[in-house]
């Protein structure tokens, strides 16, 4: 995809699953808000080595759903 879409956008067309954002923009606290969609798909591993192939300079990887309750995130 070509196209920078907003925050709403991406999780309207890729509902549960994790995606990769190129350039992502952020507000004045660092909340990520639009961005370009390099690659997305419901298996996180599938994302990550997907940025290892790409290497994008600048990027974001976030999950456009919610975690189970019992998730761990390790930042």
């Amino acid at each position: 995809m070509s196209e920078i879409l907003s925050l709403s956008e991406i999780q309207e067309r890729f509902p549960g699953e994790w995606v990769l954002l190129e350039d992502p923009q952020t507000s004045e606290s660092l909340t990520i808000t639009a961005g370009r969609v390099l690659w997305h798909s419901k298996d996180r591993d599938e994302v990550y080595r997907k940025a290892r192939e790409l290497r994008p300079t600048h990027s974001a990887i976030l999950y456009m759903g919610r975690l189970p309750q019992e998730t761990a995130v390790v930042l």
